[in-house]
């Protein structure tokens, strides 16, 4: 009886907390980003800056308004898009992939890790006329830079985690004389999956970065190539548009990956 009461006692209280979540949360971002365009608004109309150089919240608006009508924006998103979740795609699978491999196998950590060691510094930017040569101007070089750089974080990630699954899930699995392969999916991989998980949340911010360094040479269409067009016509209202553009898709893509993890890697909470 007293458990029912308590439990019957704590359903406001579970109401409570669930409105908070899905209301207060959502508009103390909208408060910090409307406090952001106010600053910006009142920065720009201060004239410290020119207008020219930096330019006010309606003259962006503006700048958006007229890339929608002319179809510009739909078709930079879509190429863009299109771009990301490829690269990302192939990338991400070749990190898991690799990062399975050198943390399991001792002739792929010795054969493996020295090269992904030495090509993971190198900047991303700096393999764009590399792949140029190698794949064209086409997506397909694009999708390389992409893939590189988005599989070195994801193979980085699951590397560790597969390699620092504590020892006494091992043990408990083998004292109980679970087999390898029930102890690789039902231990491992479970316990290095919150690893993986950041390992593709980093990728997925990577994936615009190295997008737009992929954009700004050997593309016609796409936001990294559109920010190069306005920088040549000083239209810098337009990129802004292109940088707002960018920052609100790595959210969203960041945003999908936390509820994801909060479902998948549910025993992580």
């Amino acid at each position: 009886m007293d458990q029912t009461m308590t439990a019957a006692a704590n359903v406001p209280h579970m109401r409570i907390a669930r409105f908070f979540s899905i209301f207060v949360e959502p508009a103390k971002v909208l408060v910090s980003l409307a406090g952001v365009v106010c600053v910006w608004w009142l920065f720009a109309a201060s004239g410290v800056v020119s207008t020219d150089l930096f330019p006010s919240p309606p003259a962006v608006w503006a700048a958006a308004v007229e890339m929608y009508r002319s179809g510009t924006m739909w078709l930079d998103l879509s190429a863009s898009l299109k771009r990301a979740i490829v690269g990302f795609s192939i990338g991400s699978i070749v990190g898991i992939i690799v990062g399975l491999l050198t943390s399991r196998t001792r002739f792929f950590r010795f054969a493996l890790n020295p090269f992904l060691t030495l090509a993971r510094p190198i900047p991303v930017i700096a393999l764009v006329p590399v792949a140029i040569v190698w794949f064209g101007i086409g997506d397909e070089s694009k999708y390389a830079v992409i893939s590189f750089a988005v599989g070195l974080t994801v193979w980085l990630n699951t590397h560790h985690g597969m390699e620092h699954v504590p020892q006494t899930y091992i043990r408990a699995s083998r004292s109980l004389g679970a087999p390898l392969a029930r102890e690789f999916f039902q231990v491992v991989i479970p316990a290095s999956a919150p690893h993986i998980l950041a390992g593709l949340r980093m990728g997925a911010a990577l994936a615009f970065l190295s997008l737009v360094a992929a954009e700004l040479t050997g593309a016609s269409s796409g936001i990294g190539y559109r920010l190069q067009e306005a920088r040549q016509y000083l239209r810098m209202d337009r990129m802004f548009v292109g940088l707002i553009q960018l920052g609100v898709l790595g959210a969203l893509l960041d945003l999908l990956f936390v509820v994801l993890g909060r479902r998948v890697v549910h025993w992580e909470q």
